[in-house]
């Protein structure tokens, strides 16, 4: 970690910035297969305390967090633990392309992140969002730049003034091959500046 932090160092001086003011950051890391995508599609477009709070409920009445189980529980039982339709249509979908086996989680390692990218988003409610959170966080892919994450888009524009997208990533061509850790930092700033302490 310390060598890809030296290396960001080097190229970009916002990264200075936010060590400065906040320290190192934590290295999210969460277990690969089905409870991660689960839980990654409970946190689509909202706060990650909410889809964690969520998915406790969801673990509460399902303690095994399985495509079977999943797929068993009604329209209803998913509304009543505050999951939305659209993400209750997801998460079966997911549950559905397991069990016939047209994706097989256990696989992805062996793959590259493009395969896994391709394999992912076929199913119905896996967006790039989602694959570039996976991809980081439990396959530990380094050079991943999720410009789908508001957080991640809002620090760029905030410390760096840049707007467009295709600005925010030809900006980042410098941080390659570690741009997967200039995000951890873009996160680390964007969390502490909002005292938000965030347990991935």
């Amino acid at each position: 970690m310390q060598k890809t932090i030296e290396y960001l160092l080097e190229k970009d001086s916002v990264f200075k910035i936010i060590i400065e003011q906040y320290g190192m950051p934590t290295i999210p890391i969460r277990p690969q297969g089905f409870e991660t995508l689960v839980l990654l599609i409970l946190e689509q477009q909202v706060s990650i305390d909410s889809a964690k709070a969520t998915f406790l409920k969801l673990k509460a009445k399902e303690k095994n967090v399985e495509p079977n189980s999943l797929l068993n529980l009604s329209d209803e039982e998913y509304r009543g633990l505050g999951v939305s339709r659209q993400k209750t249509s997801y998460i079966k979908a997911l549950s559905t392309a397991i069990l016939n086996k047209n994706i097989d989680l256990e696989s992805l390692p062996t793959k590259t992140a493009q395969q896994i990218r391709e394999e992912l988003i076929k199913i119905k409610g896996i967006g790039n969002w989602t694959i570039d959170i996976y991809l980081m966080f439990c396959l530990q892919e380094p050079d991943l730049l999720p410009l789908g994450d508001i957080a991640v888009a809002n620090t760029i524009k905030e410390l760096l003034d840049i707007h467009e997208k295709d600005a925010m990533e030809l900006h980042a061509q410098k941080w390659i091959p570690y741009r997967s850790m200039a995000t951890f930092l873009l996160w680390h700033y964007y969390l502490n500046k909002r005292n938000r302490k965030i347990v991935y």
